[in-house]
């Protein structure tokens, strides 16, 4: 082998490719070692709430005198605003004291592009950065991680042209006395026409309806690009016992499709890359955090990195509701509940007692899908009331009492 073959891809070029999730890896990119003119780089915290030039670490003589920030009930923070510059959110960083499913529901995160009357980003604050159903765990994507399942990171570029705000809002009902955070963005960025705007949209639905998808992304209108998508799940075991439910299929309607997609997946677990069921694992692009099969609770995520999803029109993703019994499982609770059990098909027909395939489900769904899209605001609907998100979840869960006592964070 020829070791002093030049690559033809400078590695920074390379490494620019993987972590920049703009919406195409355009050649050539900016290298590692370039210096772009005109382009500064800021962070807002607690310590520096407004990113200003020269103003952090000013409390406690700079001796960390504000790392964090108490959120009361019905709080609103602002974690970065910025007015009349252009520029690029790189990375977004949080770890709270209290990291219940309950409270990672409860707390809400919205983000604004340009002035926008509406948020482009509208979620739950465990959902959004990859931890469905709001479990934590550790884990390590392409565009989210939580290294060790006590924190939060977000590493997706969002460009905006004259203006972005991010915003927190504590509507679980209770308290929260820690929460820390970075939000790093640089200014100066010039951002050519093609720049897209970042979206995501939480969506819940408890139960499913029968032969109804489950809409990961309504129906969007204008340019832009899919990333993909978080996805929780809570199977109806009272109905369906421990019988399998990830046999539905990804649709992906595109620009007019109508009754058809154009893209359309083989399974639930084949989307996220595995097979034959879903266990617990993580790499950059697809995975699932969690995996909890006495309970029958999973979160998974799948991010079009690599296989780009375009769209010049309009797009809507939906995932079917379909289970399997097996040979082995036909004896199971599933025939014996009192409730229909439907072949999957057309119409709402009766599967024969006893028998096995796939059939039709109702379980509790809920995900959170990230785009690009060319405006700021995306006309879909607002996040649902704390109450309808939050319902369901527990209360118990990592805080800060479980952190040794010379601990925080």
């Amino acid at each position: 082998m020829d070791h002093q073959r030049k690559s033809p891809f400078p590695l920074g070029r390379v490494l620019l490719c993987v972590v920049s999730m703009l919406p195409a890896c355009k050649a050539p990119a900016q290298t590692l070692y370039e210096f772009p003119e005109g382009v500064e780089s800021r962070w807002a915290s607690p310590e520096n709430p407004n990113g200003e030039r020269g103003q952090g670490g000013l409390a406690n003589a700079g001796r960390k005198g504000r790392p964090a920030v108490v959120i009361k009930a019905g709080q609103q923070l602002t974690l970065a605003e910025v007015h009349g510059a252009g520029g690029t959110v790189r990375r977004i960083w949080i770890t709270i004291s209290e990291r219940s499913p309950a409270m990672l529901r409860g707390l809400k995160i919205e983000m604004f592009w340009d002035g926008a009357a509406t948020p482009a980003v509208s979620a739950p604050l465990g959902d959004f950065f990859g931890l469905g159903l709001g479990e934590m765990a550790a884990f390590q994507s392409a565009l989210f991680a939580s290294p060790e399942g006590k924190s939060f990171s977000c590493f997706i570029s969002m460009p905006f042209r004259t203006a972005m705000k991010i915003v927190l809002t504590n509507e679980s009902g209770k308290d929260l006395p820690w929460f820390f955070y970075d939000v790093d963005y640089t200014l100066g960025d010039k951002h050519d026409s093609g720049a897209l705007y970042f979206h995501a949209h939480f969506q819940r639905q408890n139960p499913t309806r029968l032969q109804q998808d489950f809409e990961i992304l309504p129906r969007v209108s204008g340019r832009g690009r899919y990333l993909g998508a978080v996805i929780g799940v809570q199977a109806n075991r009272k109905l369906y016992a421990n019988t399998w439910w990830g046999e539905g299929e990804v649709k992906i309607f595109l620009d007019g499709d109508t009754s058809s997609p154009t893209l359309v997946g083989t399974g639930t677990e084949d989307y996220v890359g595995t097979g034959w069921g879903l266990g617990r694992y993580s790499n950059l692009y697809q995975g699932a955090p969690f995996a909890d099969h006495a309970n029958m609770r999973f979160s998974f995520y799948r991010f079009h990195v690599q296989d780009p999803v375009y769209f010049k029109n309009d797009i809507r993703v939906t995932i079917q509701q379909i289970g399997y019994v097996s040979p082995s499982t036909t004896l199971s609770p599933l025939y014996t509940s009192g409730t229909p059990v439907y072949k999957a098909g057309a119409g709402l027909v009766e599967k024969e007692k006893g028998s096995d395939g796939l059939f039709e489900r109702q379980d509790d769904w809920s995900c959170v899908a990230y785009f690009y899209l060319d405006r700021p605001e995306d006309g879909l609907s607002p996040l649902e009331p704390a109450e309808a998100r939050m319902k369901g979840m527990t209360w118990s869960g990592p805080s800060l009492a479980d952190m040794p006592v010379d601990r925080k964070d």
